[in-house]
């Protein structure tokens, strides 16, 4: 019975022992380098995510300290907001057309300049040029004039003999200027694939050809299987910045015409630094939040039945 304390004694002996190692000077050093780091991390990321918290349930306008109204503007956002569906419906039609087809476009550029050529990383490094780019104030107001009333497409439609498009003033067209703005800026895709293509053995498509299989029955049967992996990835990615689209419907439309292009952040924007509405701003970012994790997780549920995992079958 007497023991006891001397085995927990030397239990507090280990811990210690461990814990002086924890700290000798070479752990500290390397604390010190990674310290901007977690400043930053802490000042910037972790605070601000526990205020937008804080403040979602509160009513707070930036000029007096925030009331505490509890529930109130999750209430209020689902009960009285009618442009509150009208951006989420904006941004789900955004996201269901925009994703596959700047995945399936990237996919195919890629299929594309995967045979070896001299010419095949120029043409990555050009079709990657728009995704450096892509999202800078510059090439947003480049994209408004080409599709403005005056702009190069309907002068090449007027060329033709068509009638020109008010592609920015007629909400059937609107979003579908943005989308083409989203798929041209493919390259990062594009890459990931060309990555992706490049670990796929040889050997299968050497057996398929044996066997008489065609390219696109090879493409079908081994190239997508294989690349499944990294098709779910391109797409959760894509899709989560889909959701947080911001940048052109700001520069390009404003959320117009008739609130066509009014995406989420966008409009999440608008409350916060238009209105001055923050608590309510805050407890939009939040329930976005929540969205993206919902669709994420079915994404990511649905995968089981069509990503493949080679180490799986092993």
């Amino acid at each position: 019975m007497k023991k006891a304390p001397e085995a927990k004694g030397k239990n507090k002996g280990f811990i210690s022992g461990k814990w002086s190692q924890l700290v000798d000077n070479q752990n500290i050093a390397g604390y010190f380098f990674i310290m901007p780091w977690l400043l930053g991390f802490l000042l910037f990321t972790i605070m601000p995510i526990f205020t937008s918290l804080f403040l979602s349930f509160t009513s707070y306008n930036l000029t007096t300290n925030p009331k505490w109204v509890g529930m109130q503007n999750y209430v209020r956002m689902f009960t009285d907001d009618p442009l509150f569906y009208k951006s989420i419906t904006v941004t789900i039609y955004y996201v269901i057309f925009a994703v596959p087809l700047k995945v399936g476009f990237a996919l195919m550029i890629a299929f594309l300049l995967h045979r070896r050529s001299r010419a095949a990383d120029f043409y990555r490094s050009v079709f990657y040029l728009p995704s450096l780019i892509g999202g800078s104030v510059a090439v947003a107001l480049i994209w408004k004039d080409i599709f403005s009333i005056n702009g190069p497409i309907n002068s090449f439609l007027e060329v033709i003999g068509l009638k020109g498009v008010q592609w920015l003033g007629d909400p059937r067209y609107a979003i579908w200027t943005l989308i083409a703005m989203t798929v041209w800026q493919f390259g990062s895709s594009m890459i990931i694939f060309a990555a992706g293509l490049k670990q796929i053995p040889e050997m299968y498509y050497e057996a398929a050809r044996i066997d008489g299989a065609s390219r696109f029955h090879s493409f079908i049967y081994i190239t997508l299987p294989s690349l499944s992996p990294v098709i779910f990835f391109n797409l959760v990615m894509q899709m989560i910045n889909a959701f947080m689209t911001f940048t052109q419907a700001f520069l390009i439309t404003l959320g117009g015409p008739l609130d066509s292009t009014l995406f989420y952040a966008l409009y999440l924007y608008r409350r916060a630094f238009a209105y001055f509405d923050m608590g309510y701003a805050s407890a939009m970012a939040w329930v976005l939040l929540i969205i993206i994790a919902a669709v994420t997780a079915l994404v990511f549920k649905s995968s089981q039945y069509w990503v493949y995992y080679e180490s799986k079958e092993k």
